[in-house]
């Protein structure tokens, strides 16, 4: 996992959540092209470890499914950036907001495979897409930053679209959105406190203590309850961390690789294997409120992406990317 190409690679996302750019990496192979194969690469490892997790989490306590995932991820992370960095990495004078950033992950990622239990796979990956609409939300009444008509335009649709996808009311909502809610909340919440800190820490600092403060707190829900696994459901839960550590390096090269505005709309792809897994696995068949919501959201999350990259072209005195 070469440095260069893990900016911001700490924003792990949970059943959606559109990222921030990192900064560009050496382009190797390919630029844009690349790029967009990368994150398209990427939606299916995400969708793949999600589904894994929600397969496993029907079998064996949330809290075991997420300790073996998350371990898991660490150990991968850990083959690849330790031996260039040696401890040195977890060198900071933010040990308390790491120790935060991890628990709000850490609550973030159970939230979303909680709701995975209760709730379809595509359900929990449209409302994770509402993620840059809560951080945004969240940058405004925390951060003081300018709330402008367009944007205050695409946090109401958004949110509506939000509102279309659980339906709250109706005889079909379930509970499981309100977990999934509480994911997007959460998540939201991350990408803020992140952006700050990336100001003072580096990106493989942040990373590895992403890893190791989940993996810990994780590894803590096992008190809840343990069920011995069968080797192959061992492996599978480890194969979850697996796929989760492979897209986040694929989700950060594409955008080392490409403008953000040419690779982040393929990120909205993560719904469309969502929907292909839930119904060749579980039957699950899409409803006009998902499609209806979930296009909302999108488009609302895209509309203020874009924003941002002309805001930050316009300060930058560079045309937009």
């Amino acid at each position: 996992m070469p440095a260069p190409s893990m900016r911001d690679a700490s924003l792990s996302v949970q059943a959606g959540g559109l990222p921030a750019a990192p900064a560009r990496a050496p382009v190797l192979f390919g630029g844009a092209t690349a790029g967009i194969f990368c994150m398209i690469g990427a939606t299916v490892m995400f969708a793949a470890s999600n589904a894994i997790m929600k397969l496993e989490a029907s079998h064996y306590p949330v809290g075991e499914t997420m300790a073996f995932r998350s371990l898991s991820s660490l150990v991968v992370c850990s083959a690849f950036v330790l031996p260039a960095t040696g401890l040195k990495v977890f060198a900071t004078e933010k040990f308390g907001a790491h120790v935060a950033r991890g628990l709000s992950q850490s609550v973030s990622q159970t939230l979303t495979v909680i709701a995975l239990t209760m709730m379809s796979l595509a359900g929990v990956t449209a409302i994770g897409f509402s993620a840059p609409l809560f951080a945004a939300l969240i940058s405004i009444l925390w951060l003081k930053e300018r709330a402008d008509a367009a944007r205050i335009g695409a946090l109401v649709a958004g949110f509506a679209g939000v509102l279309i996808v659980t339906r709250p009311g109706a005889q079909t909502f379930n509970l499981g959105a309100l977990f999934a809610l509480g994911n997007a909340v959460m998540y939201g919440s991350v990408t803020v406190a992140v952006r700050k800190m990336t100001k003072t820490e580096s990106t493989l600092t942040l990373l590895m203590w992403q890893m190791v403060t989940v993996a810990a707190f994780h590894s803590l829900l096992i008190v809840f309850g343990f069920v011995l696994p069968t080797p192959l459901d061992a492996a599978i839960m480890i194969a979850a961390g697996v796929a989760n550590v492979t897209a986040q390096y694929l989700w950060t090269k594409s955008l080392g690789l490409a403008p953000t505005t040419v690779v982040s709309p393929f990120y909205y792809m993560l719904l469309v294997w969502a929907l292909a897994i839930g119904y060749v696995v579980w039957g699950d068949v899409a409803t006009p409120s998902l499609l209806i919501g979930s296009a909302v959201v999108v488009l609302s999350g895209l509309a203020l992406l874009l924003r941002e990259m002309r805001l930050q072209a316009v300060a930058s005195g560079r045309p937009a990317r």
